[in-house]
């Protein structure tokens, strides 16, 4: 059963372009935001790094969907699915 989040929908046969999302990493001292940002898919992302105010326009000309924490650790966990075969591994 895969572990996507609820209202972040699995990747299908067609690529939704118009489907925005961004998952922050860390939001730095300096004022520097890293995360990351997905089209279509959340479990397929760049990492980038913005200024803050930089960021917060970057997600509204994109309005993209802030994916949670719970979200983020779901994809995380099918990551490792896929890398090492099963979930949860680190090694």
């Amino acid at each position: 059963m895969p572990l996507h989040p609820p209202h972040v929908e699995p990747a299908s046969s067609v690529f939704d372009v118009t489907r925005r999302y961004v998952r922050v990493r860390q939001r730095r001292d300096d004022g520097f935001v890293e995360f990351d940002f997905s089209i279509g898919d959340p479990g397929l992302s760049v990492e980038l790094v913005m200024a803050l105010p930089d960021y917060e326009s970057f997600c509204t000309a994109n309005r993209a969907v802030h994916l949670s924490d719970d979200e983020g650790e779901a994809l995380d966990l099918e990551q490792l699915k896929w890398r090492y075969g099963q979930p949860g591994l680190s090694e």
